[in-house]
């Protein structure tokens, strides 16, 4: 039996074994550059060819508000065995530069992704993400179904209004934009370190902030330190919210509700049950609103799925790329 860890095994031969691969947190996020493709240029990462066997599809990782590629890391090196991994930066967020007059909204982010999906030439993909990156997961196969293979959707930043500063990573957020009080807010975020603030992420997003190796605290800082050196990083992070709210408030065709249910590829909706940012009370309606959608709740596990439980994750993604490929 070919190992369908080792490229040149053929793919059709990484169905008979589903045993995912050891894991070693120790490697480092996979290599990274600027590529263009479909006319959109961004700055991605790409799991290592050497762990995908020819002829595997693509798999495709949206990252979610604030966060970026390398928020894949760990998962994608699990899953590459069966396909070749590309996380996005979306424009504004880790390494990608914006385009002139980039709106951030929803639909203009899947935009983004669908043209640079449809650029690889290479037929559907199966398509990751992690809240904000799983809204717009959701507009990208509502919209563009002949691209998605199948979508996975990690704690999707469906709508919920709570009206709860425990939903931010620092309560001063929630000041930041309002006149005269919003601008010492927003000095003293300015002058927090960027230990400080990815700390912070790290215990809104994490239940138990322990699962983090401390190689990947590093990384993390390091990573905010350069993004927060480029001008265009405060303003994606807070038009981007805004394209948020906007959606979750939207009603009839352009509800994400309405997105849900137009999306035809085979689906799983992976929660944390302690997710502290999108309640997981969501994730029973999100699943019900899909034609072919499956649901994996996680005990113990916060917003970051993908991050905190990655074996976990992989495990159910894999079984359902195995019935979506066997169903095609």
């Amino acid at each position: 039996m070919a190992d369908p860890g080792v490229a040149g095994g053929g793919y059709d031969s990484a169905w008979d074994d589903l045993e995912l691969p050891e894991l070693d947190e120790h490697l480092p996020p996979w290599p990274g550059t600027v590529e263009e493709s479909g006319g959109v240029r961004l700055h991605v990462r790409r799991t290592e060819p050497e762990l995908t066997p020819d002829g595997a599809p693509t798999a495709v990782y949206v990252h979610g508000l604030g966060g970026s590629s390398t928020n894949w890391t760990d998962l994608g090196r699990l899953l590459a065995p069966w396909a070749r991994g590309v996380a996005v930066d979306l424009p504004g967020f880790g390494l990608s530069e914006p385009e002139d007059g980039f709106d951030y909204s929803l639909r203009a982010h899947a935009d983004r992704v669908a043209r640079f999906v449809r650029g690889f030439g290479d037929g559907p993909v199966h398509v990751l993400g992690n809240s904000m990156g799983g809204a717009i997961a959701i507009l990208l196969a509502a919209r563009w179904p002949e691209l998605v293979r199948s979508v996975t959707l990690v704690s999707p930043a469906v709508p919920d209004l709570r009206p709860s500063i425990k939903r931010l990573s620092d309560p001063r957020l929630a000041l930041a934009y309002l006149p005269v009080i919003g601008t010492r807010a927003r000095q003293q975020l300015i002058a927090m370190t960027p230990e400080q603030r990815v700390r912070q992420v790290i215990e809104l997003c994490y239940h138990d902030p322990s699962r983090l190796p401390p190689h990947r605290l590093a990384e993390m800082v390091e990573e905010y330190r350069q993004r927060s050196g480029h001008a265009w990083a405060v303003t994606a992070m807070g038009r981007s919210t805004l394209g948020i709210v906007r959606d979750w408030v939207a009603r009839g065709p352009r509800s994400l509700w309405r997105a849900l249910e137009e999306i035809t590829a085979p689906s799983l909706v992976v929660w944390g049950e302690r997710d502290r940012v999108i309640s997981a009370r969501k994730a029973v309606r999100t699943v019900r609103a899909l034609r072919r959608g499956r649901l994996l709740m996680l005990p113990d596990t916060g917003h970051v799925a993908q991050m905190e439980q990655p074996r976990r994750v992989a495990q159910a993604t894999v079984e359902l790329w195995r019935e979506a490929e066997a169903g095609r």
